[in-house]
């Protein structure tokens, strides 16, 4: 069910051994090209156009009516209910620590002031998938972490689903309710980007910043239409590696691979351990849990292919040396000392440490962030969060004395580059004292126009 990858005794690249699931964006560029072009052009007719093509329904309302909203959020059970406040009570916990450094001031010398002011994006597009599951907790992923930013107006987009009369899926909508967002469309794929990027008439405003996580014609659409809006990340399909030895627990290994091949059948699942004994009876494990889960199918080809494997390393300091060159989206630590592991890792979306804190938590309870760089993308790039949705602007002031102080190196600095007027407008300012109204001025009553 699973491939093994033997590196022991080799040294290599890392970086290229761990193959991942193919995902040609360009080519897919090209196909979402026209989709995006024509919501610029036609407007709600080409979203409608499109619901019907490639959703399978056409929504009665693309924004969903605020009554329909209510109406999700009431039809919750009481379990359900619970279970979702209280995820988005972890998750706003996280998020405001995250957000009380958002601006800092420093003074370089007397009188030299620098602040980095944190301002909010204006409007933001956040966007839900719908597809093969309904992924209801991307929809705190992303409102939480916006609202605690300060953003002042906020859109969600989700594909509309026709076992639901043309809306999105109810608990989609439901949590949309509970975190007070109203500005919902039941508009799916590039299509729901393209409407966030160019905005469309009567109907939606254009937006900022587009987030969430997406197929790949979602992602296509994020690349084709960066620039004209913001975009968080280009995601990939979503992948899980775990750092193991001897002392972890089989089923719970099995079982996490598992939880993230359920996903995508282009899931990656890696194991890196050192113990062929626990590549074993993890081995042995696969096949009774994935025969009991409901989506059997989609989990057999995630782990079969070539994004998946159980790499054999000599080891700890080489599997620590794979994972930190796979860069994975989701990284668990199953060994002795898991903290101390988990502190030399430096590449990773977010690192789950020990045998009691699955990725699933991260899914939905923890507080963290699930939606994540992925593709490798975790060697330079974060996780959705606070400051994802925030502009961080530079506030200089200076008195006359702290420019003084620093003329000479900025002339120099201007000189070295070729660059004299630079250089001239701090030494216009040399021997200049503080400007003096002139006297028929000041005198003027306050508000009086020459």
């Amino acid at each position: 069910m699973i491939r093994t990858l033997d590196l022991r005794g080799q040294v290599v690249d890392y970086r290229t051994v761990v193959p991942r699931a193919p995902m040609d964006v360009e080519h897919a560029v090209e196909l979402v090209r026209p989709i995006c072009d024509a919501v610029a052009q036609r407007g709600a007719d080409a979203l409608r156009e499109f619901s019907a093509r490639f959703d399978g329904c056409e929504p009665a309302h693309l924004r969903v009516p605020t009554q329909a909203i209510a109406d999700a959020e009431a039809g919750l059970g009481d379990e359900l209910r619970s279970a979702l406040i209280e995820s988005i009570r972890r998750r706003r916990a996280v998020a405001e620590v995250e957000a009380r450094a958002a601006t800092l001031r420093a003074e370089p010398a007397p009188g030299a002031v620098v602040e980095s002011r944190a301002i909010p994006v204006e409007r933001v597009g956040l966007y839900v998938p719908g597809g093969l599951a309904p992924l209801a907790s991307s929809v705190l992923m992303n409102v939480i972490p916006a609202q605690v930013a300060g953003v002042p107006s906020i859109a969600v987009a989700s594909p509309p689903q026709a076992e639901f009369g043309g809306l999105p899926h109810p608990t989609i909508l439901a949590v949309c309710a509970l975190l007070g967002v109203d500005e919902v469309y039941a508009v799916g794929g590039a299509q729901a980007i393209a409407m966030f990027a160019h905005g469309v008439a009567g109907l939606c405003e254009p937006v900022q910043l587009v987030t969430g996580p997406g197929n790949i014609y979602v992602v296509a659409a994020k690349r084709l239409l960066r620039g004209k809006v913001g975009i968080d990340s280009e995601a990939g399909p979503t992948e899980i590696a775990i750092l193991a030895d001897d002392s972890a627990e089989p089923r719970f290994v099995a079982a996490d691979l598992i939880s993230q091949a359920e996903h995508d059948p282009l899931a990656g699942a890696v194991l890196v351990t050192d113990s062929e004994t626990l590549a074993d009876a993890v081995r042995a494990e696969l096949e009774p849990q994935v025969e009991a889960t409901r989506h059997a199918a989609r989990i057999r080809t995630a782990l079969a292919g070539e994004q998946s494997a159980i790499v054999l390393v000599d080891d700890l300091d080489q599997g620590v040396a794979v994972v930190n060159a796979y860069a994975a989206e989701h990284l668990e630590i199953h060994t002795r000392n898991a903290r101390t592991v988990a502190d030399r890792i430096g590449n990773a979306g977010a690192i789950f440490v020990g045998a009691w804190s699955p990725v699933s938590l991260g899914d939905y309870s923890a507080g963290s962030t699930h939606v994540l760089p992925t593709a490798g993308c975790a060697c330079h790039s974060s996780g959705l969060n606070v400051n994802s949705f925030l502009k961080f602007v530079h506030v200089i002031d200076y008195s006359r004395e702290a420019l003084l102080a620093v003329a000479s190196v900025v002339e120099t600095f201007a000189a070295a580059e070729n660059l004299p007027a630079h250089g001239a407008a701090v030494t216009v300012r040399r021997g200049q004292g503080p400007r003096q109204a002139p006297a028929a001025e000041a005198a003027r009553p306050a508000g009086v126009s020459r």
